[in-house]
């Protein structure tokens, strides 16, 4: 089981720990549910150094990620960010990714832990053509914080001694704190302003110390994986391994926009215009339960006793107090105001589509 570099500092916390694909990761301080509502109010600290961090740099890096992409970077100015998917060639997400352009010729992606490995062999399979590549995995280099929440801008900017408020979304900047170089992105995971910190992983505790003895828990906490997951569901952000893997493509679910067909060549280009041209024959929706019972991950979900799905992310929505969910239907049944059953062991419940996202920042 690997660790991050913060595995004793969430030990003398007191953290939940359980194992998040190859990590120990901590699962919550307090209770998921006071977590939640904290960065919803004020700001919360998360340990997401379990990510992995790949750099991209040769005279051909931005043709490279133009083709192991959907979406467009040919479209990013530097420090710009962009979220896009991998694709198979069969245009089955292999991840979800976050790319970083630092110039034509640099650039970092984040993926996701459970990914790292399997992203890494796919990337160096197809950089054969645009050597020279190098492509460096600095997973444990590099360690990453995120700090979400309404303070968050605030927080950072008074502990680091920087300015932060012209950072726009989706983009980041370089600065030196305690003699190393630190990079501040403003995104996140939560459906709140914040930011995703990279840090010299020998730095890290310093950094994660600093932030918290000098706010409190009045201002900041440390927030653990339980509410990363229920504060990512209602801003409708995607879990993969849950509500995506290589059996579904951008197409069926709420990140078709990703797809950018008018660019050049990319994997996966060909079946993606064969599907859309054939038509979608499921589609991602987000429902909220009329009966009690909270939906969960793989649940069936039927109509008139037919099966039409099922559901990819559900939980208890701290937020709207109600119990939400994301879910793969046969697309006529995916519009707003369809009903359906979903089945929680040997019962049925009723639940209906709404739109989304089921959270808005400040509402």
């Amino acid at each position: 089981m690997k660790k991050t570099p913060l595995q004793d500092i969430h030990s003398k916390l007191h953290a939940t720990m359980i194992p998040f694909h190859d990590y120990s990761m901590p699962l919550q301080y307090d209770s998921i549910m006071n977590e939640h509502r904290f960065v919803r109010k004020n700001a919360g600290l998360f340990d997401i150094s379990h990510m992995g961090r790949f750099e991209i740099s040769g005279d051909k890096a931005l043709p490279f990620i133009q083709y192991v992409i959907t979406n467009d970077a040919d479209r990013l100015a530097d420090k710009q960010v962009l979220y896009t998917p991998l694709c198979n060639k069969q245009g089955g997400i292999i991840d979800d990714v976050l790319v970083y352009r630092r110039d034509e010729k640099n650039f970092s992606m984040i993926v996701n832990c459970g990914n790292t490995g399997k992203d890494l062999s796919w990337l160096q399979k197809h950089s054969v053509q645009y050597q020279p590549l190098e492509i460096k995995d600095v997973t444990d280099a590099v360690s990453l914080l995120a700090l979400q929440g309404p303070s968050s801008n605030h927080i950072l900017e008074t502990t680091l001694q920087c300015r932060l408020d012209s950072l726009k979304r989706f983009y980041f900047t370089d600065f030196v704190w305690d003699n190393t170089r630190i990079t501040v992105s403003r995104t996140g995971y939560t459906g709140e302003d914040g930011f995703e910190i990279f840090v010299d992983a020998g730095k890290v505790a310093t950094l994660w110390n600093l932030l918290l003895e000098k706010y409190g828990r009045d201002s900041l906490i440390p927030v653990g994986l339980g509410a990363r997951d229920t504060l990512r569901l209602e801003a409708c952000l995607l879990l993969y391994g849950n509500d995506m893997d290589e059996t579904v493509t951008p197409l069926e679910t709420i990140i078709d926009w990703t797809v950018k067909f008018d660019k050049d060549d990319f994997i996966g280009k060909e079946s993606l215009l064969k599907q859309r041209e054939k038509g979608i024959g499921r589609k991602m929706a987000g429902f909220e339960m009329i009966d009690r019972g909270i939906p969960r991950h793989s649940y069936s979900i039927v109509k008139e006793n037919d099966s039409i799905g099922r559901v990819t992310s559900g939980s208890f929505s701290p937020s709207t107090n109600k119990n939400i969910g994301l879910c793969l239907v046969k697309t006529q049944y995916a519009g707003i105001g369809e009903e359906f059953q979903i089945q929680i062991r040997n019962n049925t419940y009723n639940a209906h589509v709404v739109k989304i996202p089921f959270y808005r920042k400040g509402k």
